[in-house]
């Protein structure tokens, strides 16, 4: 019984997509009768960029089942799938044009069978081209992979946190306050050990549920890391923000010179600062 190689799908169409490209590039450079080197290193590339493409679509085969879990996926990992196939068969016709220039390479119609591969294979990238984008739909578009490639829990965790991020931040942007400080909360319970998880969440409480008085709580509650800086910085910037919102520019400005001396050549700092005065 053969291996499963699902888990090598993503590496496998990087092979696939730089050596089918350099190979018809090659080909067609071949042709112009300049860089005599780049006819049989197109030969080269065509044929094992074409059986790179036949263990990609075998991956892709045993890869999809895990991504299809996902609702509201299948159609993309369907279209992806009909891309790839069609690249892999044009790609064979392509290596079988190559083989056979090869053996009648003292033939006459041997520079026939290079320009149909060329040809062929200027069609070919354009397969490539809308497998990859249908490839990159899955991943970006329905996060198909992301986090569950491995199947460890941690980068499961990695995909449900950006997720609730994202989300969170474009409710906020989009004007569901309430919904967006909902899911801070929820980003919080799952992940309030990371230090930005629980200062995101803080930061909710002022800018999300406009309550000075459990944000100002609560920061003063947060350890600040000695020696992460962009925390240090965002900690004091909330705090000054709180100061402001309650009407207290003497608490803000004095918390915002005493950033502006750990980081002095901060300009949005200064010029905060100068708006405050």
């Amino acid at each position: 019984m053969l291996p499963d190689i699902g888990v090598f799908h993503p590496q496998v169409v990087h092979f696939v997509i730089a050596l089918l490209i350099t190979g018809v590039v090659f080909r067609l450079v071949s042709l112009t009768g300049k860089l005599t080197f780049t006819g049989p290193a197109a030969a080269v590339l065509l044929l094992t960029g074409t059986l790179a493409a036949v263990v990609a679509v075998q991956s892709g085969t045993e890869a999809h089942e895990t991504v299809e879990r996902i609702p509201g996926i299948r159609q993309a990992v369907n279209e992806h799938e009909e891309w790839g196939e069609g690249t892999r068969n044009l790609f064979l016709g392509i290596a079988a044009l190559e083989i056979v220039a090869f053996v009648v390479r003292r033939k006459a119609w041997h520079r026939y069978l290079l320009i149909g591969s060329a040809v062929a294979g200027v069609v070919g990238l354009w397969f490539v081209y809308q497998t990859g984008k249908h490839g990159g739909h899955i991943v970006y578009e329905y996060a198909g992979g992301v986090g569950t490639h491995s199947g460890d829990p941690a980068d499961i965790d990695h995909l449900l946190l950006a997720g609730l991020f994202e989300k969170a931040t474009l409710d906020r942007r989009e004007g569901r306050a309430a919904d967006a400080a909902v899911l801070f909360d929820e980003l919080d319970r799952r992940y309030g050990d990371d230090p930005m998880v629980r200062f995101l969440a803080i930061q909710s409480q002022l800018v999300d549920r406009h309550d000075t008085t459990a944000a100002l709580t609560a920061l003063g509650q947060f350890p600040v890391p000695p020696d992460n800086r962009l925390i240090a910085y965002r900690v004091g910037s909330l705090r000054a923000d709180i100061f402001e919102a309650r009407d207290l520019p003497d608490s803000a400005r004095a918390v915002l010179q005493a950033l502006l001396e750990r980081f002095p050549d901060n300009r949005r700092l200064q010029d905060r600062l100068s708006n405050l005065k």
